[in-house]
């Protein structure tokens, strides 16, 4: 159906079709890049994929404008090579707003493609990743209000552990147990 990719300049015209395209669809909402941060601000899709790859390392997130390292990861349909998708995957929260709120990833499906089930794979694929990096459970929080992306964590095997509230917003944080138990 689905895999995952690390951000790469192969896949640079369906990245700017996916921003246009939530830039449209969700102008109103706040968090509309989850997963994606920088992409709205990024002149082009090959900027930000560059700073993607600068995510990846202890040695060169800072340059990027993050204190913890990241990998994003495009999601491409198999079929017809579409990028439905962006998630990225934290390399550790040992930072006080990603351990807090930020948790391990965030992701954002591309506004026609959702509800076809492609952020529970993405999700589902990711967490596959986090047990590669080593990674024993993940912690994933979405607004308390997002009846979509919680039946996603669930599906995937959150555990609610509690809501919090962040700046007038309450967020649900759930822990997704990798095999690495």
């Amino acid at each position: 159906m689905i895999f995952l990719t690390e951000a790469d300049e192969q896949y640079a015209d369906e990245l700017q079709k996916f921003k246009d395209e939530v830039l449209e669809a969700d102008k109103d909402n706040d968090d509309q890049f989850a997963g994606c941060i920088g992409l709205r601000d990024c002149a082009t899709s090959k900027e930000w994929i560059d700073i993607c790859k600068l995510r990846k390392s202890s040695e060169t997130c800072e340059q990027a404008g993050t204190a913890v390292p990241s990998t994003t990861y495009f999601a491409i349909r198999e079929y017809d090579r579409r990028l439905v998708g962006v998630i990225d995957l934290r390399h550790h929260i040992n930072h006080p707003i990603l351990s807090t709120w930020g948790g391990h990833c965030g992701y954002s499906v591309r506004p026609s493609e959702r509800g076809k089930g492609y952020a529970t794979e993405m999700l589902r694929l990711n967490v596959i990743n986090a047990e590669k990096m080593g990674i024993d459970k993940m912690l994933v929080v979405c607004d308390a209000d997002n009846f979509a992306s919680e039946k996603t964590i669930l599906v995937n095997g959150g555990q609610l552990e509690n809501i919090i509230e962040v700046d007038g917003c309450k967020m649900k944080r759930y822990w997704i147990k990798t095999g690495k138990q």
